[in-house]
Parts: C-alpha cells; sequence; structure tokens
C-alpha cells in the first residue's frame, strides 16, 4: 500500500514539473528578471542599443532586463559566459560582429559561434568609413587608391586590435586593389581617433558615429563607406563598392541579440517580435538610432543565422589570405 502511494506521489510529481515547463515555454515567462550581456565596456554602441532595449522591453515583458557589461579577450569573455548558461530565456546576449570575426581568427575558441547560440534577432547596423587626416590631400577613394599607390612607404592604418572590424575592413580593401598598407592595433577603438588626429596613423576603417564631431570640425574627412548601403549621417558619402567601384566589396558591423543554444522557440519569438517592433519604430529611428549612427535593422532568427554563417566563411577567407593570427 506505501509503494503504491508513493508511486502516485511520484507520478504527480512528474507531471506537475512537466505542467511547470510547459508553462514556462508557453505563457509564465518571464517571471523573473532577464539579463542582456554585453560583450564589452559601457558607452560603445552595443552597450546604448542594450540599455534601449532594457528600457522599451521592461513594460512589454513584465520583468526588468538587467544591462551587464563583461568585456575581455575582445567579447569572448561574455560569449562563453552565455553559451554556458541554461536556455531558459533569462540570459541573452547582444552580440556584434566580432562573434563571427573572433571565430574566424582564433583556431580555438572555448564554444562554437553557430552552435551554441540561439539567434534572436540583428537589431541595427553600425556603419564603418575609409577616413583620413583632413592634412592627407585626397577627397575621394580614387583620389585615396592613387595617393596609396603613388607614397614612398606603405600607408599605416589603425584598429582596436587584431581581428577587429577595422583589420577584417582594411584588409579586404587591400586585397582587392592592391595597395600596400601596414597594421597598427592598439588596445580599443579609444586609441584610434588620437592617433588619426596626430598623424601617428594615416587613415582607418572605422565607426562613423564616434568619428562625427571630428567630420564636423574639419579635423578628420569621411571618403566612403564601408557597408553595402550609405548610411543616413553622412547621405552624401558614397560606399566604397560604388566609389571605387569594387563590387562585392562590404563591410557590415551589425548587433544582434542571441540566447544559448536550445532557447524554446516560443522565447524566441517573444523576443523576436518585441525587438523587431522597437527597431522598427519610427519615432525611436528618428530619436534613439539615427542620431547615434546605428541603422535600424530587426531580422527574423534566420536571416540572423544566414548572416552569421556566411561571414564565417567570408571573413577565414579573409583572415587566412591575409594572414591573421591572434597576438
Amino acid at each position: 500500500m506505501q509503494a503504491k502511494r508513493t508511486l502516485v506521489v511520484l507520478a504527480c510529481g512528474i507531471l506537475a514539473l512537466a505542467a511547470g515547463a510547459s508553462a514556462a515555454q508557453s505563457g509564465a515567462w518571464p517571471n523573473r528578471p532577464i539579463r542582456l550581456i554585453v560583450p564589452l565596456p559601457p558607452g560603445g554602441s552595443p552597450d546604448y542599443l542594450s540599455r534601449l532595449l532594457a528600457e522599451r522591453l521592461q513594460p512589454v515583458l513584465g520583468q526588468p532586463l538587467v544591462v551587464e557589461n563583461r568585456p575581455g579577450a575582445a567579447g569572448n569573455i561574455a560569449r562563453e559566459f552565455v553559451a554556458r548558461q541554461p536556455a531558459d530565456g533569462y540570459t541573452i546576449v547582444m552580440s556584434e560582429s566580432a562573434h563571427i570575426m573572433s571565430a574566424a581568427v582564433v583556431a580555438k575558441l572555448p564554444y562554437d559561434p553557430i552552435k551554441d547560440f540561439e539567434p534572436i534577432s540583428l537589431a541595427a547596423t553600425i556603419p564603418f568609413g575609409l577616413t583620413v587626416n583632413t592634412s592627407m590631400p585626397v577627397k575621394s577613394l580614387k583620389e585615396f587608391l592613387d595617393y596609396a599607390k603613388a607614397a614612398p612607404r606603405p600607408l599605416t592604418y589603425g584598429t582596436a586590435g587584431v581581428g577587429a572590424p577595422h583589420h577584417f575592413a582594411a584588409e579586404l580593401l587591400r586585397s582587392m586593389t592592391g595597395i600596400k598598407i601596414v597594421h597598427v592595433p592598439y588596445k580599443g577603438s579609444a586609441g584610434i581617433i588620437p592617433a588619426l588626429l596626430t598623424g601617428e596613423i594615416d587613415f582607418t576603417i572605422g565607426a562613423v558615429n564616434s568619428l562625427l564631431p571630428h567630420f564636423k570640425a574639419g579635423k578628420l574627412r569621411p571618403i566612403a563607406v564601408a557597408g553595402s548601403s550609405r548610411t543616413a549621417i553622412l547621405p552624401d558619402v558614397p560606399t566604397i563598392a560604388e566609389a571605387g567601384p569594387l563590387p562585392g566589396y562590404s563591410v557590415e558591423i551589425w548587433l544582434g541579440v542571441m540566447g544559448p543554444a536550445g532557447t524554446p522557440r516560443p522565447i524566441v519569438d517573444r523576443l523576436n517580435g518585441e525587438i523587431v517592433r522597437i527597431v522598427r519604430d519610427p519615432q525611436v529611428i528618428k530619436e534613439r538610432l539615427t542620431p547615434v549612427g546605428l541603422a535600424s535593422v530587426g531580422s527574423t532568427p534566420e536571416q540572423l543565422l544566414t548572416v552569421m554563417k556566411e561571414e564565417l566563411a567570408k571573413y577565414t577567407k579573409i583572415a587566412r589570405d591575409a594572414g591573421i593570427r591572434p597576438d
């Protein structure tokens, strides 16, 4: 009799657990705060967009989104942390192009950049642009390329480190044009602008939103945009592809939200729908995104996954051809 009662209790417990899991995946989520991990320090575009989403998501989800900055190792520390978290929708990450670029450079990461993550949405892009000091006598991409080819020494370009987006953007330009250039890595992007202003380096291909004040001050000059389309904050500046013309040149710097692999699809769909609604809101675009140089996207999970797979192949080839290796 006692054994029968024990079996009944166990059966009821199993049913309760199953019902709880089902509820968590359907309507009960979220019932506690969600952590939104940022792989970079506060103040940059990933942090800004994360805090904007946290602000707009809390009222509709009914739970706070706690933005947690975990910088280090080019973002790999944060991404490994997220990959190891339970796939329950309570830990997500604001990742960026470096998520894939790191994998193209580092042979053995402590996580798989594709298999260990559940794509949610490609939220926005950060326009990058070829930029020079105004003392360089060039105003177009053609003039820049002619100047580089005629220079008595290779031109120097600054990046945020080996394998950073700036590095890939410049090496892709080199491979397509044959110009001679020398890489000057800094510890993060903060060192690039002072070096460019003082003439320590000749050029960079970096985030135009951080360079905009120096464009307005007449100290730096935007030559061409690295992405596939022009940017709203520099509408008269052509892309590298059209100015070259260099068909096929494109380096898109994206910001995308992901969770650990296996995050339940109902949770992914809920987050995707809300994120897309926020970043495509005309008022948000006008007042919060465009002024800081972010271009709204808002993709499906499948579209973000496609971008990740295509870019892994693309940047692996660039890294191999250019000999890009970690320090």
